[in-house]
């Protein structure tokens, strides 16, 4: 079933990118994420129904009974295509029991699901994965704190001693709060101003940085994360709490069924830093990279340890895809077939779980996301 599906024209979305890519028309506004499921706010459309009103009519039919048992009748993910200009914003994600609290809370104080100052839109996780089409990179988790503190030691602003010094005795939670925090203002400052003028090789990303967001206090907090690349077909999970930022590049992104986002810096849009300190992990860790297992014959999965969703890459050849799930094909370069229905790229079809088997074949590059 072929996809019509929406592009969210968010301000760091890039106005050339999408249209290079797939190869339409630029709309002279930002491109930044092409969304492909059958979430509320911005559902595909199947055969002139959008995807969950179809998946309400016959959920075993769509979905498989399988998932609707384990899931319920709802498509488990969420497939999408980001195309970043400007860095999104410093963020976590709740966890399924931080969601369903949050959500009953502020609906119960009459919060509109549309309101700016909502935090919670959904009673979901959102355990996302990214998969890089371009070179893409990003912050994402703690680095161990000592690390930041000889970091910060290298910009040479005095002010810093306080938190350098925490940051060495462990106490990064704090340091986080403070760096937050509207007192801290002079200080991020001049770290900025610093950032700014640093030559250090370390420190580049975070100078960029700056002068993107100048007066964002998420400038300094940035400081506390691992900067990551990733090489086109590399993938980067990110589970509950883990604090993250990507900054630039095309990627494949797949997640749990949820827009639950809860921001603190780098952004224009609802700040929640309160909520955000009662979710975030402190837990230092090195970013969570998967590695793609060979499926024969150009096929590659990605299998992240989140069961709503899996991704698969299909370089040109033929290739039989799984049958009584619910999956998502998307063309990304060339031309690929799905039985008699042809998809270029940029194209999308939703395999319904009751569906006969398929085969994918053509000269294109294709990515499949389907229940893990």
């Amino acid at each position: 079933m072929r996809l019509a599906t929406t592009v969210r024209p968010y301000d760091w979305g890039s106005v050339t990118a999408l249209p290079e890519l797939f190869g339409t028309e630029p709309t002279g506004q930002p491109q930044a994420e092409l969304w492909m499921g059958a979430h509320p706010g911005a559902p595909s459309i199947a055969g002139g129904v959008p995807l969950n009103e179809l998946i309400a009519r016959d959920p075993v039919g769509t979905l498989g009974g399988p998932a609707v048992a384990r899931f319920g009748p709802e498509l488990p993910y969420l497939f999408k295509v980001l195309a970043i200009e400007r860095p999104l914003s410093l963020q976590v994600h709740p966890t399924t029991e931080q969601a369903e609290a949050g959500y009953a809370a502020e609906t119960a104080r009459g919060v509109p699901l549309d309101d700016y100052a909502r935090t919670y839109k959904d009673a979901s996780h959102k355990p996302e994965m990214v998969c890089a089409l371009t070179p893409f990179h990003g912050l994402c988790g703690f680095r161990p704190p000592a690390d930041t503190a000889d970091l910060l030691d290298r910009l040479g602003v005095p002010g810093l001693r306080p938190w350098i010094d925490a940051l060495r005795a462990g106490s990064l939670r704090a340091v986080f709060a403070e760096m937050l925090d509207d007192a801290s203002a002079p200080l991020r400052a001049e770290v900025e101003r610093a950032l700014s003028a640093s030559g250090d090789d370390d420190l580049a990303v975070h100078g960029d940085l700056a002068r993107a967001c100048p007066g964002d206090r998420g400038v300094t907090a940035a400081l506390l994360l691992h900067h990551v690349r990733l090489e086109p077909g590399q993938a980067l999970y990110l589970g509950a709490g883990v604090p993250h930022a990507y900054l630039g590049g095309i990627g494949i992104e797949v997640m749990a069924n949820s827009d639950n986002v809860l921001r603190c810096g780098l952004t224009s849009k609802h700040v929640d830093v309160p909520e955000l300190m009662r979710v975030v992990d402190f837990t230092p860790a090195a970013p969570h990279r998967v590695e793609p297992e060979s499926e024969g014959a150009g096929g590659y999965a990605y299998r992240p340890p989140a069961p709503e969703f899996a991704l698969s890459r299909y370089e040109p050849g033929t290739h039989a895809l799984p049958a009584g799930v619910p999956q998502i094909v998307l063309c990304v370069e060339g031309e690929v077939h799905l039985g008699d229905l042809t998809l270029t790229a940029g194209q999308s079809a939703f395999v319904p779980a009751a569906a006969p088997s398929v085969t994918l074949t053509g000269k294109g590059r294709a990515y499949r996301a389907q229940p893990g």
